[in-house]
């Protein structure tokens, strides 16, 4: 099959990577524009393109979708089949264009979790199981007809990230098997089902990473690994000049210990464990980073973590 493969981030570089070594050809590679970033502004090449660079893939990078200089580099591709994963829209012009289709490889099972951030919102909400989903696209986000999906557990004390190099290399595979099935006829898409009360995964902004303290220490706890290791949960904190730090929380625990103090109340236990107060048990923070210092282990915080120039509480 003669595919092009939409992509930007390393999620998608696995999709890609498997694609190539199952002899699939990859006629090219669309991914974002390059974006300036850090504090010389030098321009950084998404993840996709720094593999299809290293493979010597042809890479288009347009701004619009719908350019037309874009659109007849594609229709001159003459591509069976379009592959996309963790990638913007695309508009009709696009995804209706090869003769087999455009497919997505989409983290989550649909049709719940529709949305920019499936593994981050299956995590937080306490999941025990999602996996991976290939579908054919349509005009509407994350609703075309279903082609296969992949089961995949989520462990009590899994992380967003753990979850994440598990998911990729099962929609790897998946990707792969869709091709196939694809090509030698035997795939059989289906609508998604029209169920009421469907989870969403819309993308997560900067206020919505804010630990609540007055919140279940369940609902917390699920909240922290599954921000984690990014963009990561976090809270604040003043020291005694009355400056508010952040405090970003990459793993902590839940205590068999019921919270008796006000939520957000700080109790240092040992030398090696600091519990914070909520609506029920106490959490026990495990891995932090104050601001303006390095992310480490709780032990190593307090080593360095002097009480009395810091309030009591986290909010």
């Amino acid at each position: 099959m003669r595919t092009v493969f939409f992509g930007t981030p390393e999620f998608a570089v696995g999709v890609l990577d498997a694609i190539l070594r199952s002899g699939h050809e990859v006629a090219a590679v669309v991914t974002a524009p390059d974006k300036p970033a850090g504090r010389g502004q030098t321009l950084q090449f998404s993840e996709v393109k720094k593999y299809a660079i290293e493979k010597g893939l042809p890479v288009l990078q347009p701004e619009k979708l719908k350019n037309p200089e874009f659109v007849g580099e594609l229709q001159n591709i003459g591509a069976d089949l379009f592959v996309v994963v963790a990638f913007r829209m695309l508009p009709e012009v696009v995804y209706a264009m090869p003769p087999k289709g455009t497919f997505n490889v989409h983290a989550s099972l649909l049709p719940d979790y529709r949305g920019a951030a499936p593994i981050h919102h299956a995590v937080m909400n306490g999941e025990k199981m999602t996996g991976v989903t290939t579908f054919f696209l349509n005009q509407n986000i994350d609703t075309g007809e279903i082609i296969a999906q992949r089961k995949v557990e989520i462990g009590p004390e899994m992380t967003t990230g753990e979850l994440y190099d598990k998911l990729m290399a099962e929609g790897a595979t998946l990707a792969v098997e869709t091709i196939n099935s694809i090509e030698d006829g035997t795939c059989t898409p289906h609508p998604q089902p029209d169920t009421p009360g469907l989870k969403p995964a819309p993308k997560i902004f900067k206020e919505d990473t804010l630990i609540n303290w007055d919140a279940p220490a369940e609902t917390i706890y699920n909240k922290i690994r599954g921000l984690s290791p990014f963009p990561c949960a976090y809270t604040r904190i003043k020291n005694s000049d009355g400056e508010t730090l952040s405090l970003k929380c990459y793993f902590a625990k839940i205590s068999d210990t019921k919270s008796m103090e006000k939520p957000g109340t700080i109790t240092i236990l040992s030398p090696k464990m600091v519990a914070v107060s909520t609506q029920t048990e106490q959490i026990l923070l495990q891995n932090v980073q104050l601001q303006g210092k390095k992310r480490m282990e709780i032990e190593d915080f307090l080593r360095g973590f002097h009480p009395e120039k810091f309030t009591n509480t986290l909010f």
